[in-house]
């Protein structure tokens, strides 16, 4: 059963140049539980509508559907990881994770037992005290996922977050998510400019065309789970990755 729907989703932007039209009549759904990965050529618009599906900013035509209700701004039951951490470096680890459940006015000891229970889940609780000055790249983003994590929206949106991290970084925190999604079972949808990333993640890969964007694929990914870095280097693996990149050609 579907939970976040787009339908004939447009959006451009003004530039100095002119207009911009960034997508162009995307239209997908995604179902409850699934791990969906958002792929496509540099600047084809994979972060404009993973920010549409979020509310941060709205269509020109279409629209976005969270239980077939119109997602018209920013919702609770929406939690979004952006490419960098944006850590507020004056707060500690813990404070960082409360945030948004102060700006929200959770009552104290509720919004410090769910913050304490995102970081268990990312595996940082031992550093709740700590400033993000003390912490490695990937842990920041561990952080900021713990974040949204912490108010317990049912859908969970995730813009490159690993991008910027070394490679080993990188594959250790894709199973650290694997794990996540595994004990949450929330339905995640992820950017990604990496084909082998989203090919291990995924139930299916969104392939978006050159700008404007629009859904030039969608692959099932049928290897079986869980699923280990070994399977990078089966066939079944390379032949969905190779058909990845095919589309997006």
């Amino acid at each position: 059963m579907s939970i976040l729907k787009a339908i004939h989703l447009s959006k451009q932007y003004t530039t100095r140049q002119g207009s911009l039209s960034a997508i162009e009549d995307v239209s997908f759904e995604v179902a409850e539980g699934e791990f969906l990965c958002i792929v496509g050529p540099s600047g084809c618009g994979k972060t404009t509508l993973l920010q549409l599906l979020a509310g941060l900013v709205l269509p020109d035509q279409g629209e976005v559907c969270l239980h077939r209700k119109p997602v018209e701004g920013p919702c609770q039951e929406i939690g979004f990881v952006f490419q960098k951490a944006n850590l507020m470096p004056w707060r500690t680890v813990l404070d960082n994770v409360l945030l948004p459940l102060q700006i929200h006015r959770m009552p104290p000891a509720e919004a410090e037992q769910r913050a304490n229970h995102a970081l268990e889940l990312v595996g940082l609780i031992e550093f709740a005290a700590n400033y993000p000055r003390e912490l490695s790249g990937g842990m920041e983003q561990r952080v900021a996922i713990a974040r949204a994590l912490a108010h317990e929206p049912e859908i969970l949106l995730l813009d490159e977050p690993f991008g910027a991290l070394d490679a080993l970084t990188r594959e250790r925190l894709n199973q650290e998510l694997l794990r996540l999604w595994g004990i949450s079972r929330k339905t995640v949808t992820m950017v990604t400019h990496d084909i082998r990333e989203a090919v291990f993640l995924a139930d299916r890969v969104l392939v978006l065309s050159q700008r404007p964007g629009r859904v030039a694929a969608i692959v099932p990914i049928t290897l079986p789970r869980p699923r280990s870095p070994s399977i990078f280097y089966s066939e079944a693996f390379s032949a969905l990755a190779y058909e990845v990149r095919q589309a997006i050609r």
